[in-house]
């Protein structure tokens, strides 16, 4: 105390986040960092027990902050501090622990990323958007009082507890681990870890001291899964895992899906256990590559178009099968693990499934604008996320509309002679040389070209993947081999070898049965070429619309979104005409765009309900069946426009006729 008896304060400076103030003088660090705003992580609420509370000292005169930082300003280790050092090896000249380490004079202190309740972690390469780890799931260490002759239930002593020390209250407990309390009380000897959904529920209780705590975020679409285990503390990615969609057996798009489900007794079920069990199965290897126990997963979200939302949730969707097209729900679900069949994860998880927008617009939209956040750039950006059925946002800031479109699974190599989905051995690059017509490629798992072999190698190929059918197309109408309507020149066998014609007509040789591993040559058809047409061409005369929709002649920004937006050359895509003019160097692929939304939304709970706001704040254009959409559709077909121009393609195009 001073003279004047007030409390004595001391100066503390907290980095990185630069908060500062004065607190008062013996009041430990974890409790002074809170009062200024900076929450350090904390499970065991200062026992000295999980060591998440570490902290370091910045020793010397720092005439910024006007402080001194000395050893003397912080209390000395005690006992237990000293005794959990030696046991893990953490030495405590570089590392304090907040919850018992006290203030006695000013300090600079730095709370390192491990430490920090909020982490924030990268969301992917080469971007600057960061998530915060703040999620819907958190662990509380609580020592119980035991249970005596007439006194409260073991529940309602455990609420007691977790009022007392941590200041959670009306809490409920998901009745299958009521069943279970009991005995983890008394194996933990009264102490254990309560895991806690949202402030509201509590959904596990483990014996004594546990930080285990993981969550899956997975992409459904409509030919392929990705999920993403993640540490739920740190927001690590701790295994990725995919496989197909066990339903393209039913039908390889969407309305065939919907069909479907109207002429089989039991469709909708079906299709919704195969995909879950899916899930199950990507679950379990996940948490085998990462070496964790499944029943410690406690809360997942999950995203997909409209159509495997519904069949996720074992919801019939007849109802887009027709006009107006109407959703079951727009809203996000939250809904018990177990409730879906996710038997893989603990009895108690949650799964959070994001809301969708309309029509065939859904919760994996929502999740890519959650990730690439067009509605806070000044830019007018078009973000494509491209499989067997687009979906494409388009606007800024002022204004984001969408639309789908039904571009089918050829983009994705279906459809397609020796199409195959991209693994390895499939072709995924090619080039044609313009002189000679020598035909050049890649295969996935091999970074060479076929011509960089050596004697008596081959890169095996085995198919051909979306992006090199892609590639194909583009080199095929830059040597002039095909031409605007996608036809073969009635000339290009005589300028390639690689082409040969079946009557009228023509198909190219990407590789010859000597390279390839079945024996067979890989060939791209006119058939193929027509599929590539008609695809592409829904893509860009959705695009278009939403284009005039808005009232805009061009765009500033162009994102490829999707697994099988990342593997596609910008340059070859806008050859062909699937996307509209843009300077090139402001075209890029974002990669799984709907898989970061949905880790995104794991590991934050407030992105949560910012996605539910974006959601409903973007407009949704109708496109499909429109007299409009199918004259913008037969202008698209020519590569790489019937009219409109593409000035960043000048003097690369061959002349028009």
């Amino acid at each position: 105390m001073t003279a004047d008896n007030t409390p004595k304060t001391h100066r503390l400076v907290l980095m990185p986040s630069g908060r500062r103030g004065d607190v008062p003088h013996g009041i430990t660090v974890l409790k002074a960092a809170a009062s200024l705003g900076v929450e350090i992580e904390s499970i065991c609420a200062g026992r000295e027990t999980c060591g998440k509370c570490l902290i370091s000292l910045e020793r010397g005169t720092f005439p910024k902050h006007d402080l001194t930082s000395i050893d003397e300003h912080l209390s000395p280790p005690d006992e237990a501090e000293i005794a959990y050092a030696e046991k893990y090896g953490i030495s405590l000249e570089e590392r304090r622990m907040s919850c018992v380490t006290r203030i006695l004079g000013d300090v600079l202190i730095t709370v390192p990323e491990e430490s920090q309740a909020r982490k924030q972690v990268i969301r992917k390469e080469a971007s600057d958007l960061t998530i915060e780890v703040m999620p819907a799931m958190r662990l509380y260490y609580v020592e119980v009082e035991p249970a005596v002759l007439g006194g409260p239930g073991d529940w309602q002593r455990l609420q007691a507890a977790l009022e007392a020390e941590w200041g959670l209250r009306d809490l409920r407990i998901d009745p299958l681990v009521l069943r279970t309390l009991q005995a983890a009380l008394r194996n933990g000897k009264w102490a254990v870890t309560v895991t806690v959904w949202q402030g509201k529920e509590v959904v596990r209780v483990v014996p004594g001291y546990n930080d285990d705590l993981y969550g899956l975020a997975a992409d459904i679409g409509s030919t392929t899964v990705a999920l993403h285990l993640c540490d739920l503390r740190t927001g690590a990615v701790l295994a990725t895992e995919s496989a197909m969609n066990p339903q393209v057996r039913y039908g390889e798009d969407l309305m065939s899906r919907v069909t479907y489900t109207m002429m089989e007794a039991g469709g909708t079920g079906r299709m919704h256990h195969a995909i879950i069990k899916t899930l199950n199965d990507l679950a379990l290897r996940a948490a085998e590559t990462a070496g964790i126990d499944p029943r410690a997963i406690m809360d997942s979200v999950l995203v997909g178009n409209t159509v495997m939302h519904h069949l996720l949730l074992n919801i019939d969707p007849v109802e887009l099968g027709r006009v107006p097209f109407a959703l079951s729900t727009q809203d996000a679900v939250d809904i018990k693990a177990r409730d879906l069949g996710l038997t893989a994860l603990h009895p108690a998880a949650m799964t959070h499934v994001l809301p969708c927008i309309a029509g065939f617009i859904g919760a994996d939209s929502v999740s890519v604008l959650l990730a690439e956040q067009p509605n806070l750039d000044s830019q007018m950006t078009l973000i494509v996320d491209i499989g067997t059925n687009a979906e494409i946002l388009l606007g800024n800031r002022d204004h984001v509309v969408c639309a789908s479109s039904p571009t089918g699974p050829a983009l994705e190599g279906a459809h397609i002679r020796h199409g195959q989905r991209a693994a390895p051995g499939a072709i995924e690059r090619v080039r044609i040389d313009g002189k000679t017509g020598r035909v050049r490629y890649k295969v996935i798992g091999d970074d060479r070209w076929n011509d960089m072999l050596d004697e008596g190698e081959k890169l095996s190929a085995t198919g051909i993947c979306g992006s090199g059918i892609i590639e194909a197309v583009a080199e095929l109408f830059l040597t002039g081999l095909i031409d605007r309507t996608g036809r073969f020149a009635p000339d290009a066998a005589g300028r390639s070898s690689a082409v040969r014609f079946n009557g009228a007509l023509g198909e190219i040789v990407l590789a010859p049965g000597s390279e390839t591993s079945t024996g067979t040559d890989i060939i791209v058809t006119q058939k193929d070429i027509r599929a590539i047409q008609l695809a592409k061409g829904a893509l860009y005369a959705g695009a278009r619309m939403l284009m005039e929709h808005l009232g805009v002649a061009h765009v500033d920004r162009i994102k490829l979104a999707g697994a099988f937006g990342s593997y596609i050359n910008p340059w070859h895509a806008m050859v062909i005409g699937m996307i509209p003019d843009c300077d090139l160097a402001n075209v890029s692929a974002v990669g799984n765009s709907a898989g970061d939304g949905a880790r995104i939304a794991l590991l934050n709970i407030e992105q949560r309900e910012i996605a539910a706001r974006a959601a409903h704040a973007v407009e949704y254009v109708e496109t499909g069946g429109t007299t409009t959409f199918q004259d913008r559709f037969v202008d698209a077909m020519t590569l790489p426009h019937a009219s409109d121009s593409f000035p960043h393609l000048d003097g690369a195009l061959p002349p028009s006729e």
